[in-house]
């Protein structure tokens, strides 16, 4: 180890790492031996003999081999002159251009006058005596071949080619458009140039890559499977499908805090966290359903908002702690309109990201979202699977009893409410696997809905359920500030009984609603879960940069 990375000190505050090594430690280690490469590379030495001398002086810890090689050969193009991330090339076309202009066009070895400049990151490459083949790839995964032969750019420029470009790299690559004589579409070096030297190996192309590589290095993912750069561009396509039907609607788009001093909107353990300025504890939105009720106060009638939300609870298939949600609401609007919009907006982005309302999942398996879609109600459903009538007056004890005869976990601060829907979900939660609503649910569960227009004890809120799980969800919002007072005194009653995922008070919403809400339909989906919906992927598959837990 060089003598600068032995004597720096670990602050307190950091915790040892591999080998006792901190995080600033391990790094200025690394920074140590790319100096110690790249002088080596200076005097004289090849690359190759660069990296011998490194290996005994930094050990097992530094970089791997693969690493130091591409270091040295950094260091090289930049002693003879060469930059290694240039600022700018001259890119003329794609190669998704160029394969859209002459694919199919050229016969087995024809040659064309016409000259491009294309850049792409190598996937293949071949060195040949005088003539070498590479592969370049764009961003989407188009490839083209490239040739780059010695009466082209002459016998030094193609050693040098030899010696620098390694897979991964992006290559730029100027010349002819031609058809080998194999009949593939290539270009024809005069000139070349690497765009940005990677110093990391690519992944095996040929084999898959494990879940622990998808989830911690998905850029990896993204370039060696094309199902991971599918579910970028069709999460995008699918985004793109809300706003446009949103737009068709005359929604408005608004952004709402992200950082609140009360958690509300959504029955959900939030995360905490500490302005210093202010000297407040903040929690990270767990839903913007009351500021964009808000919105609707102050006259924004028609409003929806794509967002970050943040549950402090666990992750599985279809959980994630930081999700992306929509939710939207309209003046004037119930439960019944708003769930007509929601379902136009699935069948849109199904419509727009794969081409048809009938997708093909993952495992090969067809769905259909189009035509009408199911309807049934929560009370009724459970009262058939048990074989006798549940009402919102059955008490609690009896509902109890029900649930500890069919072995479900009591459930703390139980009510009415959280009883019927832990026995409901209990026979059907997974059993819903056309697009079905399920409708008017207990009052006790539901805090910021309106009262059923004739059902007591029941409130105007459906959840949609698809594949067997749960969607999206709409209400008729609930905008009576007494009755929304009484909702929040209950729910703050079920937190001191331990409810971590009761609501509090919210006292400025409160004020809000007094000033006038209009009466209004409202939902909420999951970004993440309409992707699931779409693909059959798992949620984790469908968030691009997915939290996980770092390695020890």
């Amino acid at each position: 180890m060089s003598e600068t990375s032995e004597t720096t000190e670990r602050p307190q505050d950091q915790e040892p790492g591999e080998e006792g090594m901190n995080t600033i430690q391990r790094a200025q280690m690394l920074l140590d031996q790319d100096n110690a490469i790249a002088a080596r590379v200076e005097s004289g030495a090849s690359p190759e003999e660069a990296i011998d001398s490194s290996n005994k002086e930094f050990g097992p810890q530094a970089h791997p081999e693969q690493v130091q090689i591409r270091v040295a050969k950094r260091a090289q193009m930049l002693k003879d002159g060469l930059e290694p991330y240039p600022v700018h090339l001259d890119v003329t076309e794609t190669i998704n251009q160029v394969r859209d202009r002459y694919d199919g066009k050229l016969e087995p070895g024809q040659e064309t006058d016409d000259v491009v400049g294309i850049a792409g990151r190598v996937l293949f490459l071949r060195n040949g005596g005088g003539l070498c083949f590479v592969q370049l790839s764009s961003g989407d995964g188009t490839r083209i071949q490239g040739m780059v032969s010695k009466r082209e750019i002459g016998a030094d420029s193609l050693k040098r080619f030899k010696q620098l470009v390694d897979l991964g790299d992006h290559l730029y690559l100027r010349g002819r458009v031609v058809s080998s004589k194999t009949g593939e579409l290539s270009v024809f070096a005069t000139e070349w140039d690497i765009a940005a030297k990677a110093l990391r190996p690519m992944p095996a192309l040929h084999k898959d890559l494990t879940e622990e590589q998808r989830t911690r290095k998905p850029y990896l993912a993204m370039i060696a499977d094309e199902k991971a750069r599918d579910m970028v561009r069709h999460r995008s396509a699918a985004v793109s499908s809300l706003r446009r039907t949103f737009d068709g609607h005359d929604f408005m788009e608004v952004e709402t805090p992200m950082l609140q001093t009360v958690h509300g909107g959504a029955a959900a353990r939030p995360f905490t966290t500490h302005m210093n300025a202010f000297d407040i504890d903040l929690f990270l939105r767990i839903a913007p359903e009351l500021f964009l009720k808000r919105c609707l106060v102050g006259g924004i009638e028609r409003v929806f908002e794509i967002n970050r939300d943040f549950r402090n609870e666990g992750a599985d298939g279809t959980h994630a702690p930081e999700f992306t949600m929509l939710e939207a609401y309209q003046a004037y609007g119930t439960y019944d309109t708003i769930g007509d919009l929601t379902k136009e907006l699935i069948q849109n982005a199904a419509q727009d990201a794969f081409g048809s309302m009938e997708v093909t999942l993952l495992d090969g398996q067809k769905y259909d979202f189009g035509g009408e879609w199911k309807q049934i109600s929560m009370y009724e459903s459970l009262s058939e699977s048990l074989g006798e009538e549940i009402t919102p007056e059955t008490g609690k004890d009896h509902l109890r009893a029900i649930a500890d005869k069919l072995g479900l976990e009591e459930e703390p601060a139980e009510n009415h409410g959280k009883l019927v829907e832990h026995l409901w979900e209990h026979f059907w939660q997974d059993k819903l696997y056309e697009p079905t609503f399920v409708r008017d649910f207990p009052v006790e569960t539901s805090p910021l809905v309106k009262a059923h227009r004739t059902k007591q004890g029941v409130v105007e809120k459906w959840d949609l359920y698809v594949r067997g799980f749960e969607l999206a969800t709409g209400y008729s919002e609930l905008n009576d500030p007494v009755v929304q007072r009484q909702r929040f005194v209950e729910q703050a009653k079920m937190a001191s009984q331990g409810d971590v995922e009761a609501m509090d008070i919210d006292e400025d919403f409160l004020e809000a609603l007094g000033v006038g809400m209009p009466p209004a339909g409202g939902m909420g989906m999951g970004i993440d879960r309409l992707l699931i919906a779409l693909t059959g992927a798992s949620i984790r598959e469908t968030i691009t940069f997915p939290l996980v837990k770092p390695l020890a």
